[in-house]
């Protein structure tokens, strides 16, 4: 068996965290319809519960993706930081998103912030793999 590193812990709970607020984002996004069709405020609840994973989730995502910046530092220059730049500028979009989705209170405002978090936090996760190599 392989021996099991600070850099693999580092990444499996990057990769981790990366998959519960991306694919939970679309999971949930591919209920919400069918959700709906219960009536009531079964969508708010599941939105309400995912929420109490994904904002976890998303704070190991910035401290995970921390330390790979230090344990990486060697690579921060040239097309390599220029890719970083965007992807932590991507980072603070789909979070800035996914905050103005989880308070809006109007059909549209949900629409388009959904939207938006969900676009850029899958484009986040391209730039990742993007940087991973």
């Amino acid at each position: 068996m392989l021996a099991v590193s600070w850099d693999t812990v580092r990444l499996f709970l990057h990769v981790l965290a990366a998959t519960v607020w991306v694919g939970g984002q679309l999971t949930l996004a591919a209920l919400v319809p069918a959700l709906r069709g219960l009536g009531g405020n079964v969508t708010k609840a599941a939105a309400r519960r995912y929420n109490q994973i994904a904002w976890p989730a998303f704070a190991v995502l910035v401290a995970t993706g921390v330390w790979n910046m230090i344990a990486e530092r060697d690579h921060l220059h040239g097309r390599y930081q220029t890719t970083l730049t965007v992807k932590l500028c991507v980072v603070v979009v789909s979070g800035v998103a996914a905050a103005l989705h989880a308070t809006a209170r109007s059909r549209a405002g949900l629409a388009v912030f959904g939207a938006l978090a969900g676009i850029s936090a899958l484009a986040a996760l391209f730039l990742g793999i993007l940087l991973a190599r």
